[in-house]
């Protein structure tokens, strides 16, 4: 299919303009109505408790999930993919992974600690982190079945058997890291739950940009290209 372009596009009136944007506007007060009624359904999901205590190393040093929350109730996990043996993270978790800074400390005020955990060693991380120039709290769940329990690493028989084992059976993982979001609570007794968790195009609610480029013409301006994402770039080579 062709890129975007703005050829045979309708130019009208202002009154018609508004005529029509109040059609699209009932649409998308339908969408935010519907919008809410599926967050009131995902806060009504059941919870599993999480006996493991899992072991994860981040720039304290070693911690457990428990400790990943700080002073807070509520753990919100980024699955950022960065492979044991790369040296770079994924360029699409990269491009997610810019807008976490903005939000913590408003999320921080909202009893939610976000913390990101990936697979490589902490040391490959912190390099990375170095260059991104991301504050963030980033853990290595490196030598953890962490990743592995919450569906997005997988081993080369798993990969091999091309099962649909990732995003709740949907499809096969076909590389070793996959990314997601998990979502945790701890009470005040100090048991952990898993409440909440979402895969692939479910993690596009916390990229922001995508969020902007659905308001313009032009829209994400993904047809065409060699696949969806092959535009970004970490934020440092735009330009080169």
């Amino acid at each position: 299919m062709p890129r975007w372009t703005m050829n045979d596009h309708e130019i009208t009136t202002r009154t018609a303009w508004l005529e029509a944007r109040h059609i699209l506007l009932n649409q998308e007060r339908e969408l935010m109505r519907q919008h809410d009624r599926v967050a009131q359904l995902r806060r009504a999901l059941p919870w599993v408790a999480v006996p493991q205590t899992y072991a994860f190393e981040g720039p304290a040093g070693v911690c457990t999930l428990s400790d990943l929350f700080g002073t807070r109730s509520q753990l919100v996990v980024y699955h950022f993919m960065f492979r044991v043996e790369a040296e770079l993270g994924c360029r699409s978790c990269s491009f997610w992974a810019d807008h976490f800074d903005a939000v913590t400390a408003h999320l921080g005020a909202r009893d939610v600690t976000l913390a990101v955990v990936s697979h490589a060693e902490r040391p490959r991380l912190a390099a990375f982190q170095r260059r991104m120039g991301w504050r963030f709290d980033w853990y290595s769940a490196h030598g953890s079945t962490f990743n592995f329990d919450f569906g997005v690493s997988f081993t080369a028989e798993q990969i091999a058997s091309d099962e649909p084992l990732y995003n709740y059976g949907l499809s096969a993982p076909a590389i070793p890291e996959k990314h997601g979001l998990s979502v945790f609570y701890k009470d005040e007794q100090g048991t952990v739950f898993h409440t909440y968790s979402t895969f692939a195009r479910g993690a596009e609610v916390v990229n922001t940009t995508y969020g902007f480029l659905d308001l313009v013409p032009k829209g994400r301006d993904e047809t065409g290209l060699p696949y969806t994402m092959s535009w970004v770039r970490y934020h440092d080579e735009y330009g080169r």
